[in-house]
């Protein structure tokens, strides 16, 4: 619960958050929320401890970097360092308070029937023994299968096709998407961090957003975002079984085959295609218009155009050479 004032001062927010930090800490300054590098504003507190983000470092506006003190070369002037021997389970306990509820789904017991559902969506296109929370908006020409689950604050553009035993939360589609039967989007993404035998579970509260014209196979899992929104940009199409992690970006007209599966944050640039089966790690950066070959495991950035295969991934032109 949110102080009167609105705010926290930080001492007060560490002693909450049960944090022991290694440097002293003035306690008139003022904490209002937290986000991500990238998303934080003046008095957020945010965290740094990837050099990958040393960029996003230096232009965050967060006010409080949870931080390594072999780090704080890298810390801009006017920042407040706290140093943690954990910055990524001290941050994780910072949103875990101001976002107690994003771990876990609940179902709000309150949602509309469906007699409700009906006369409110009623050019909406229904199959059986669907459920619609509350505040969700749909548009036109929506058609909705067998067995769907869409929860609170769901937004379903024009031309939407749903198919069956499909769950939707946390959530943002636009028009003229079809969603095969079975898939599920918006859940909460696989973050955890263990410290003294003890799960820390890194929290959700971002959405997914995916752009008009893309095609999700069946038995896909879209998990939404951590402090940032996992986004799939125009017209992308996705096979069967494919898995895309938390924070994911994936740019327009990609093509995904089959088993696909997308770790944490990485980003994938626009006309990219990715065979079976393959696997890309977290953090990474895929250029535009590159050809992953199936069953191969990127394990690094790739630049604009390149065409790789093979585990670890390599150019096609190698792993033809090794494997004649």
């Amino acid at each position: 619960m949110r102080p009167k004032n609105n705010f926290y001062l930080l001492k007060e927010l560490l002693k909450l958050c049960e944090i022991s930090v290694s440097n002293k800490v003035d306690n008139t300054v003022k904490v209002v929320s937290a986000a991500d590098l990238e998303k934080s504003k003046k008095n957020y507190i945010s965290a740094f401890f990837n050099p990958k983000y040393i960029d996003l470092l230096k232009k965050t506006k967060a006010s409080i970097i949870i931080m390594n003190k072999k780090f704080l070369k890298y810390l801009p002037k006017g920042k407040i360092p706290l140093l943690s021997e954990y910055p990524e389970i001290d941050f994780a306990k910072v949103l875990n308070f101001f976002y107690p509820n994003s771990y876990f789904s609940k179902i709000d017991y309150e949602s509309l029937s469906i007699d409700k559902i009906k006369e409110k969506y009623k050019k909406i296109n229904f199959g059986l023994n669907f459920y619609v929370e509350k505040n969700v908006s749909i548009g036109k020409n929506v058609f909705i299968g067998n067995n769907v689950t869409i929860k609170k604050d769901c937004i379903i553009g024009n031309n939407v096709i749903i198919g069956c035993n499909v769950v939707i939360e946390n959530s943002i589609i636009h028009d003229d998407v079809h969603i095969c039967d079975g898939s599920i989007i918006g859940k909460k993404g696989f973050g955890f961090k263990f410290l003294n035998n003890k799960c820390v579970r890194i929290p959700h509260f971002g959405k997914v957003i995916i752009n008009k014209g893309c095609e999700i196979g069946a038995n896909c899992v879209i998990d939404r975002g951590s402090v940032r929104n996992t986004v799939i940009g125009e017209n992308t199409f996705m096979d069967n079984f494919v898995q895309i992690a938390h924070n994911v970006v994936i740019g327009k007209k990609c093509i995904l085959a089959s088993q696909v599966g997308i770790a944490g944050s990485t980003f994938i640039g626009d006309n990219v295609v990715i065979g079976g089966q393959a696997g890309i790690s977290g953090h990474l950066v895929i250029g535009n218009n590159v050809k992953i070959g199936g069953k191969s495991g990127v394990i690094k950035n790739i630049a604009d155009g390149q065409m790789v295969m093979g585990y670890p991934a390599t150019s096609f032109k190698e792993f033809v050479k090794k494997n004649k």
